[in-house]
């Protein structure tokens, strides 16, 4: 074979060619299927954090809290064996104490300075920026349920991505609980410290 005749011989290429792309097809269609289990997983957690969220707020919910938690968590090891969870479950007596306790914005610039009046929503005589407590609360009480869940991706494209090799997903949903009993309802009073 002479050399002209080489250089004119496609015998081959289309190997060349399928060697190139292959690398870049199999990180493409890996790291889609990882964000593909990711959004599954994602909207697993979502369903079962809602479910239970509802679940825990009816009259005797609370007393369930532990088994309820398990119903997540049971969820979402079918498709994420290796996850590790944190639950986060805090109450607040009303919706609007979401955003700390309301201060009368003096000088417009939305953070409280010392001598801007607030109403003192849980009764410790100072501004708090977060006033919910610990636990699901009674009656009337908005209860904030929050699950953090982190798992070893499905697949090990990180790597070539720059991703982390762990996944983090959340949710949290926020509602109130039944109304069974008499709320106990904090007293308020205003202060300009």
């Amino acid at each position: 074979m002479s050399k002209p005749d080489i250089v004119q011989n496609e015998d081959g290429t289309t190997i060349i060619e399928f060697a190139a792309v292959l690398p870049l097809m199999c990180i493409a269609l890996l790291g889609g299927m990882d964000l593909c289990h990711r959004e599954y997983a994602q909207s697993i957690l979502t369903g079962s954090v809602q479910k239970i969220g509802r679940d825990t707020t009816l009259q005797g919910g609370a007393d369930n809290i532990a088994i309820n938690d398990a119903k997540v968590r049971a969820s979402v090891l079918q498709i994420a064996p290796d996850a590790v969870f944190n639950f986060s479950r805090t109450f607040l007596t009303r919706y609007r104490d979401v955003e700390g306790e309301p201060f009368t914005d003096t000088n417009g610039d939305g953070i409280r300075q010392a001598g801007e009046c607030y109403d003192d929503v849980n009764g410790n005589s100072q501004w708090d920026a977060n006033v919910s407590s610990n636990g699901n609360g009674g009656a009337d009480d908005v209860v904030l349920y929050k699950v953090t869940v982190t798992y070893p991706r499905l697949f090990p494209i990180a790597n070539f991505l720059g991703w982390d090799p762990n996944q983090t997903i959340s949710a949290d949903t926020a509602l109130k609980n039944q109304p069974y009993a008499t709320q106990n309802q904090p007293t308020v009073v205003a202060r300009c410290a």
